[in-house]
C-alpha cells in the first residue's frame, strides 16, 4: 500500500506505438513534492512537434506517450516550499519541466539550452518515471517551470503562446530585433508563423509573409495584418524583395532550399531557423559571405522570456487564432494539422472533455 501515498492515478490520451493514434491511458504521477505544483489541465495546444513525437519521426519516442506541451491549468495543490503560486491560480507549462540548474545556460536563465533539460513528455524525470504531457487530467510540475497566466487571458488563448508565441518572441528579443521600424519576413504561415506576424507587427515591424502558394494571401494581409505577401515561386517578385529584410523567421518544418530566402536579407540580415527538420539543408556559401548574413536557430525560450512574452501579449491585446476541439477529436485534429488544415492552432478543451474510455 505504500506506493499509494506517493503516487496518484490520472487519465490521459496516449500514443501506444508509432502509428501515433491517441487513446485513453491510465498512469500514475508523483505526489506533490515541496516545490511541486499539481494542476488540473484546462486547455492544451497541439503543436507540430507532437506529430513528430507520437510518430517517432525523430527516432527517440518512448511509448505509451501522452503528448501536449502548451498546457494551461488551474493550481489545485502546492508543495510546502512553493512561493510564487497559490491554489486557484491559472498557470502555464511549456516544453520543459526540468533542468540541471548548475550549467552556464541554467545560471544565465536560459535553461532551454541546458543539455540535461527534461521535456514535458517523452522524457524521464529525476525520479526515473516517464514524463507525460498536457493531454491529460492533471500534471505535476516543479514551480520553476510554471508561469502565471495574466488576468483576463483565457486558457485556450494562452495555450499556444507557451510554445508558438514564445518561439518567435525569444529570438526577436535575444537578437535585438524588438525595436520598431525593422523589416521582417515570416516564412510559413502555420501555428508559429501566424504568431510571428502578430508579434512582429505589435513590435512595430514592416512584415512580409512568404508562402509557397497564394492560398493564404487574404488571411495574411487582412486578418493577421501583414504588410506584404510573397509567393516563393514568383521569381520576379522575389527579385524585387532582394536585400530588403532585416530578419527572416523560417518556420517551415520540412526540407526546403535556403538560397531563395537568403537573397531577401539585407547586409547583416539573419535567417532564423525554427522548423524541426530531420534531413540536411543546403546553401551556397557566397550568398552568406557577400552580405555577412547569418543562418542561426532559436529554440523555444526561457521561463523569464515566457513571462515577458505573456505580459507583452496582454499589453498589446494579442491573441492566437485557434480552433477549439474536444479530446475525442484529437486524432482527426492531428491528421488535419499534418495537412496544414487549421487556422492556426488547435487547442484541446481538456477540462470540458471526457477523457475516460
Amino acid at each position: 500500500m505504500g506506493s499509494l501515498e506517493t503516487e496518484r492515478t490520472v487519465v490521459g490520451w496516449a500514443a501506444k506505438d508509432p502509428s501515433g493514434v491517441l487513446s485513453p491511458y491510465s498512469y500514475t504521477i508523483r505526489n506533490t513534492g515541496p516545490e511541486d505544483i499539481l494542476l488540473k489541465v484546462l486547455s492544451c495546444g497541439i503543436c507540430h512537434t507532437d506529430i513528430h513525437q507520437v510518430k517517432n519521426d525523430l527516432g527517440m519516442s518512448r511509448y505509451p506517450m501522452v503528448p501536449g506541451h502548451e498546457v494551461v491549468g488551474e493550481v489545485v495543490e502546492v508543495g510546502s516550499e512553493v512561493t510564487k503560486f497559490g491554489v486557484g491560480d491559472v498557470v502555464g507549462v511549456g516544453c520543459i519541466v526540468g533542468s540541471c540548474r548548475s550549467c552556464n545556460p541554467c545560471k544565465s536563465d536560459i535553461e532551454q539550452y541546458c543539455n540535461k533539460k527534461i521535456w514535458s513528455y517523452n522524457d524521464v524525470y529525476t525520479d526515473g518515471k516517464p514524463t507525460q504531457g498536457g493531454f491529460a487530467q492533471s500534471m505535476i510540475v516543479d514551480q520553476k517551470f510554471v508561469v502565471k497566466i495574466p488576468e483576463g487571458m483565457s486558457p485556450e488563448q494562452a495555450a499556444p503562446l507557451l510554445c508558438a508565441g514564445l518561439t518567435v518572441y525569444s529570438p526577436l528579443s535575444h537578437f535585438g530585433l524588438k525595436k520598431s521600424g525593422l523589416r521582417g519576413g515570416i516564412l510559413g504561415l502555420g501555428g508559429v508563423g501566424h504568431m510571428g506576424v502578430k508579434i512582429a507587427k505589435a513590435m512595430g515591424h514592416h512584415v512580409t509573409v512568404i508562402s509557397s502558394s497564394d492560398k493564404k494571401r487574404e488571411e495574411a494581409l487582412e486578418h493577421l495584418g501583414a504588410d506584404e505577401y510573397l509567393v516563393s515561386s514568383d521569381a520576379t517578385r522575389m527579385q524585387e524583395f532582394a536585400d530588403t529584410l532585416d530578419y527572416l523567421i523560417d518556420t517551415v518544418p520540412v526540407f526546403h532550399p535556403l538560397e531563395p530566402y537568403l537573397s531577401l536579407l539585407k547586409l547583416d540580415g539573419k535567417l532564423i531557423l525554427m522548423g524541426v527538420i530531420n534531413t540536411p539543408l543546403q546553401f551556397l556559401t557566397p550568398l552568406v559571405m557577400l552580405g555577412r548574413k547569418s543562418i542561426t536557430g532559436s529554440f523555444i525560450g526561457s521561463m523569464k522570456e515566457t513571462e515577458e512574452m505573456l505580459e507583452f501579449c496582454k499589453e498589446k491585446g494579442l491573441t492566437s487564432t485557434i480552433e477549439v476541439v474536444k479530446m475525442d477529436y484529437i486524432n482527426t485534429a492531428m491528421e488535419r494539422l499534418e495537412k496544414n488544415d487549421v487556422r492556426y492552432r488547435f487547442v484541446v478543451d481538456v477540462a470540458g472533455s471526457k477523457l475516460d474510455p
